[in-house]
């Protein structure tokens, strides 16, 4: 168990310090009906997380990869890929997140949090105010649709998976896993519904400060994980 919480605490943290998430909440909750919108943006960033998680875990199920007693080569080459893809995720939030996380800490519209997030749905660009069902939607798009955010569900179901665990148990680690990733968009959250306008101030510093520090760490953290699944992929495939 001890080996399994240390192969998901990196994932774990990859899912915390996703600035865009952050940066996209705060421009929700700086929207008229931000109480409402936060929750919404709130429910759908939870949806997310948790159906990345459970789906994979569902999916990785099927395979029946934790009953052999050896992993089937396809893990390690998922791996592999997924590290590739993560190595080359970290050298281009380094070069070019800065960019979009400065963006979205201009954001005020869905418009402008589309444009800084593109991999989000089409039609919030056609839109210039937020509402409960685009703050929802904005959300759940933000976490299935960051390629990065769902590697790091797809690994921790897969880590989970290869732990041999009883699925009760393995329900409830990936239970925690996914609360982990929901805590840091739920702290503003209940601030704005505590504080309201009060708020306002706090949610600009946590926009500068996001806009200012997190592309370097959260590049950093993405290339710990890659490297750490590129190093479980090339052991893997040397017993082979």
């Amino acid at each position: 168990m001890t080996d399994l919480v240390l192969s998901l605490l990196p994932l774990a943290l990859g899912v915390v310090m996703s600035p865009l998430a952050i940066m996209a909440l705060v421009a929700v909750l700086l929207s008229q009906r931000a109480r409402v919108n936060g929750v919404m943006f709130l429910i759908g960033w939870a949806l997310g997380v948790f159906i990345g998680v459970f789906a994979s875990f569902a999916v990785l199920g099927f395979f029946e990869v934790h009953e052999r007693n050896a992993p089937p080569l396809w893990v390690p080459i998922v791996r592999l890929l997924i590290g590739i893809f993560l190595l080359l995720g970290a050298v281009w939030i380094y070069r070019r997140g800065r960019a979009h996380t400065l963006a979205m800490a201009q954001a005020s519209s869905p418009t402008e949090v589309t444009a800084a997030a593109p991999q989000l749905p089409g039609w919030l660009k056609s839109v210039e105010t937020f509402t409960p069902t685009r703050s929802l939607v904005l959300g759940t798009g933000i976490f299935l649709l960051n390629p990065v955010d769902l590697s790091c569900a797809i690994l921790a179901a897969l880590d989970v998976r290869l732990a041999a665990l009883d699925t009760t148990t393995g329900v409830l680690v990936l239970l925690v896993f996914g609360l982990v990733g929901v805590l840091p968009i739920g702290i503003p959250v209940v601030l704005v519904l505590v504080k309201g306008e009060a708020a306002d101030p706090a949610l600009h510093r946590i926009r500068a400060w996001i806009a200012s520090h997190t592309s370097v760490l959260n590049a950093a953290l993405v290339l710990v994980i890659a490297v750490l699944q590129l190093q479980k992929a090339v052991s893997a495939l040397l017993a082979y």
